[in-house]
């Protein structure tokens, strides 16, 4: 019992491998500052503002 709770957590490797770069990062804050939902009754509409 002592070895399992002793070592270091498997997530520890994983958590670190899924750190986005800062190019993901700024491509997401983009397309979400450019992306526009009109709500027209029950329709909803997306449009993309470039």
């Amino acid at each position: 019992m002592q070895n399992l709770y002793s070592e270091t957590s498997r997530m520890d490797p994983v958590k670190n491998k899924l750190a986005p770069s800062e190019e993901t990062v700024k491509f997401l804050l983009d397309y979400s500052k450019a992306l526009s939902v009109i709500d027209y009754h029950k329709l909803k509409f997306e449009a993309l503002l470039n």
